[in-house]
């Protein structure tokens, strides 16, 4: 099976990475201080600007790239051809496996600024080759899913459609698809994410379909004729009122739905429900496509549309391809064998010391008040509230993998404790404090 580099089944991951991972380990190993206990974490210090929230995605396919993150012959052979680091750190290398543990937020879960949203406990060389393919993974997924919520939330009970493959990388497009479907998307148009994830897939015909044929309604009947009655008809090749009344002639009152893909899309449908009514189709959904965004489609709430199909907004993170996350050392062992917190306090960058742990406190309602963030111990839990952590990897063994439709329930879970303000898609501060326990 075709699958992309650094998932269970494919290529090594070891090398999507950053040149200096391999010089500090080489670095480290001189020192003597490559095998300490150390603690690194993955965690936002902030949301992307205006957003109320966050969702965690790409969980199961960072579970994956641990699998596979191995040092072969191959990958040695480049290494030390290129020259990037040392015979000793090639001789660690080669017989290089994860062997710690792991923490994180699970697939799905929303998140909020200072979540550890991955927990790492190995030593340094073990954990820190995994900072940047980890990173790769939670900021492109993270995004995709955060854009997909807020969408899947103002869509309401309408379904949305993930059909953004041809607007970025080709296996980009697999992860954005699958990352959608954690958040609410019902289904994608790309196969791949089908094959290899399990996301139903979907398609009919695009504007060259029509094209193709003399007339339009050669092309209607062609598909009607090979995709059945319940095929979504594309009306907008040339004149909308004539594509749907000929739709309706030819596959009749069972006509599935009608895509429009151009032009004011609430004016249209209001007019296209209309003559779908008149003409004895009352039960033909109509479909809308065209650069949607979550504020489009929170513009058509009112409008008489069935379903979205969103492609370019979704995959771009809608204005926040990446979350900014970060993977920072935040405790290590001293020469005396004690674990010590350690952070980065450069301006602006600032991070906290200590191994954490996280709770989302909850209020005599259920609706959440804030994200607790324990320092170096557990979170006191008020009887009330929902521990956040949840083991991923034990002694370099996988043991967090889930089907999607656990991450997508959790997802639903999770969003509808939020406040109410979490649904605001104006520009706001996050829509619940994080609190420090233990903090000095």
């Amino acid at each position: 099976m075709s699958t992309s580099p650094g998932t269970s089944g494919g290529t090594s991951a070891a090398l999507l990475t950053d040149h200096y991972e391999l010089t500090m380990l080489q670095s480290a190993i001189g020192s003597g201080a490559a095998h300490r206990r150390s603690v690194f974490e993955l965690f936002p210090r902030r949301l992307p600007a205006g957003r109320r929230y966050g969702v965690v995605a790409g969980v199961g396919r960072a579970l994956d790239t641990i699998e596979s993150f191995r040092f072969t012959a191959t990958e040695i052979d480049f290494l030390r051809e290129e020259r990037i680091v040392d015979e000793a750190t090639l001789e660690f290398l080669a017989g290089y496996r994860f062997n710690g543990d792991i923490w994180g937020y699970p697939e799905g879960e929303t998140y909020f600024p200072y979540s550890p949203l991955m927990v790492v406990e190995a030593s340094f060389a073990e954990a820190v080759l995994l900072e940047t393919v980890m990173l790769s993974i939670y900021n492109h997924d993270a995004a995709i899913a955060s854009a997909a919520s807020r969408m899947t939330w103002a869509a309401g009970d309408r379904p949305c459609i993930e059909m953004g493959s041809r607007r970025t990388h080709e296996w980009a497009a697999v992860a954005s698809a699958r990352a959608a479907y954690v958040a609410g998307f019902t289904a994608s148009s790309n196969l791949q994410a089908c094959r290899q994830y399990g996301v139903p897939s979907t398609g009919t015909s695009a504007h060259s379909f029509t094209l193709l044929h003399d007339t339009e309604a050669d092309a209607f009947r062609a598909q009607v004729q090979s995709l059945g009655k319940g095929t979504t008809l594309l009306v907008d090749t040339y004149d909308i009122a004539e594509a749907v009344r000929l739709g309706v002639e030819i596959a009749g009152p069972d006509l599935g739905a009608v895509r429009i893909d151009s032009g004011d899309l609430g004016v249209l449908a209001e007019r296209v429900r209309a003559q779908l009514d008149e003409l004895g189709a009352p039960n033909t959904r109509i479909v809308v496509t065209s650069d949607l965004d979550e504020f489009a489609i929170a513009g058509l709430a009112s409008a008489p549309v069935d379903g979205y199909g969103v492609g370019t907004q979704l995959v771009v993170g809608s204005g926040h391809p990446t979350c900014g996350f970060v993977y920072k050392l935040v405790a290590r062992e001293d020469e005396s064998g004690t674990m010590v917190g350690v952070a980065k306090k450069s301006k602006d960058k600032i991070s906290v010391g200590g191994r954490k742990y996280a709770l989302r406190r909850l209020g005599p309602d259920r609706v959440a008040q804030a994200e607790v963030i324990g320092i170096g111990q557990p979170v006191t839990n008020d009887g009330n509230d929902r521990s956040l952590l949840v083991p991923l990897v034990r002694d370099g063994y996988v043991v967090g993998r889930e089907p999607l439709k656990d991450a997508r329930e959790r997802h639903l879970r999770s969003r509808a404790e939020l406040p109410l303000v979490a649904r605001q898609l104006s520009k706001g501060d996050p829509a619940i404090e994080t609190r420090f326990e233990g903090f000095e």
